[in-house]
């Protein structure tokens, strides 16, 4: 399949440029993958879809205040999104103005604090090294900020520092929000434990890799940027005793989907531990663990929608996406669910 495959019409008014006031609110499109066949529902009606003794399982990853705006030795602004931290202490980031970030040079983001530029990686990726008193955690506390993504045209505020989390993220590490888990409350949640529904959580770390552009219409020529990952113990276990007695495994979100095939075996075994992941999901790919796939609207030409389109059927997929802009669904972040069974 080639690039252009996964276009798409999306008037610019359904990209949502806010949450709603009830995050269970959403709509919620349900694609049976079977027959192609649609239902639309709200998020709320969620735990009447899954049956007591399946498993959901989320991504507890905690959105970090990734995106620093600073000045260059010239006073000319500049600006880095911090992509995580490397064993010798420096920091994977990416910079704009990309051409003026050379090694050397530092980007000011106050009196206590600076960053050097060490080295410039391949992939828009620089290697910088934080210089000031404070450190890059105290940085980011003090003047990091929530990385919406580039759709969402206006500034941050302080209710995207509680909306652009999942109301169970736990473990610092991504620059984007695993944005599928928006949807749940703490409500949802008791409702999907109170009817025998099984719970587990595994971390993957977004990164910029999750949402680089596709620029190749070959797509054996796109690579994805490594994302850490962390599966327990327990989480394995449950995955693996659910799947041996034929109950289904939900994943909540594409991040989920990807850290547990990276993690199986042929067999669909899942291994517990730390790893890291560039598994580029697409058309034709065989899924080992996931039965069904609570997702968001993602954008054309992206490896997300081509993650779904691998899990849902490519015309199925398709076909559904352009009912969801028909009935005026809200896209990407902020916007509404789909569920594919």
């Amino acid at each position: 399949m080639h690039l252009s495959d996964f276009d798409y019409n999306l008037p610019p008014e359904q990209i949502a440029q806010n949450p709603l006031p009830d995050r269970s609110a959403s709509r919620l499109l349900v694609l049976d993958r079977a027959s192609g066949a649609t239902r639309h529902l709200h998020f709320h009606d969620l735990p009447t879809l899954i049956p007591p003794g399946d498993l959901l399982v989320i991504n507890t990853s905690r959105v970090i205040p990734a995106r620093l705006h600073g000045k260059r030795e010239t006073g000319n602004v500049a600006e880095l999104l911090l992509v995580r931290e490397r064993e010798d202490g420096t920091w994977l980031a990416m910079g704009h103005p990309g051409g003026k970030l050379k090694p050397g040079r530092r980007v000011t983001f106050g009196a206590d604090s600076a960053v050097e530029i060490v080295e410039v990686l391949g992939g828009g990726l620089r290697r910088v090294r934080f210089v000031g008193a404070l450190d890059a955690r105290a940085t980011l506390a003090k003047y990091g900020e929530v990385p919406l993504p580039p759709y969402i045209k206006r500034a941050p505020t302080k209710a995207d520092e509680d909306r652009y989390q999942t109301v169970y993220a736990t473990h610092d590490g991504s620059v984007a929000a695993p944005t599928a888990g928006l949807h749940f409350t703490t409500e949802l949640l008791a409702r999907i434990h109170e009817q025998r529904t099984l719970v587990t959580a595994i971390d993957l770390h977004v990164g910029p890799g999750t949402f680089k552009p596709v620029e190749t219409d070959d797509l054996d020529k796109h690579t994805m940027h490594p994302e850490a990952y962390e599966i327990s113990e327990g989480a394995a276990g449950w995955i693996n005793k659910v799947k041996g007695v034929g109950s289904a495994v939900w994943g909540v979100g594409t991040t989920v989907v990807r850290a547990l095939e990276s993690a199986a075996d042929e067999s669909g075994h899942v291994r517990a531990g730390a790893g890291e992941t560039s598994l580029f999901i697409r058309p034709p790919y065989e899924f080992k663990v996931v039965n069904h796939l609570i997702t968001n609207f993602h954008l054309p030409r992206s490896t997300l929608l081509m993650l779904v389109c691998a899990f849902g059927g490519y015309e199925h997929v398709m076909t559904a996406y352009r009912e969801a802009v028909k009935e005026g669904y809200r896209f990407y972040s902020y916007g509404d669910a789909m569920l594919v069974v």
